[in-house]
């Protein structure tokens, strides 16, 4: 397993991933169309060549050999309230999204895009990593608290013309 920061020639296979993988997170009330609408707005191939180009990101692939999983890290905290209060220590980066293929869980993958998310998250200076994660989904909280992140707060997540309910957690570097 490597992972490394995502290169340009890995846009195809990313958006691939990304569209695979986004659904996952979505509880079960989400609906195909806002799920569709988040995917084709913020994951498409285009987009993530934005945020290549992006140094507020830090987009980083596992490949085994190919494009497995991916994470996104961004810099500091959205002018958002309830995200503003959970998130106390500054300078501080987002895990916006760590995503494994469903085919590829349990193999370390994720472990490793974690790791490598961390490191890269201290070595940018930042004294916390945080996070949005859905209230329903009780897998991915047992991930990240396994992980050292702990429930900070709540917000909500815009998922097409849907709110979804999210719990901020937060881990200190």
């Amino acid at each position: 397993m490597i992972v490394q920061r995502a290169q340009p020639a890995d846009l195809a296979d990313l958006a691939a991933v990304a569209a695979a993988t986004f659904p996952l997170a979505c509880p079960p009330s989400a609906t195909e169309q806002n799920i569709a609408a988040f995917i084709d707005e913020n994951l498409s191939e285009a987009r993530f060549s934005e945020y290549l180009a992006d140094p507020g990101r830090i987009v980083l692939v596992a490949h085994d050999p190919s494009i497995t999983g991916y994470a996104m890290l961004i810099h500091g905290v959205p002018d958002d309230s309830d995200v503003q209060q959970a998130v106390t220590q500054r300078p501080a980066l987002e895990l916006s999204k760590i995503y494994v293929l469903p085919t590829r869980h349990g193999r370390g993958a994720a472990a490793a895009l974690m790791a490598e998310t961390l490191r890269a998250a201290a070595e940018s200076g930042a004294r916390c990593v945080w996070l949005g994660v859905n209230q329903e989904n009780v897998r991915a909280q047992r991930f990240y608290t396994k992980n050292g992140f702990t429930v900070a707060g709540t917000k909500t997540f815009q998922l097409g013309a849907g709110v979804e309910n999210d719990y901020v957690m937060v881990r200190p570097l």
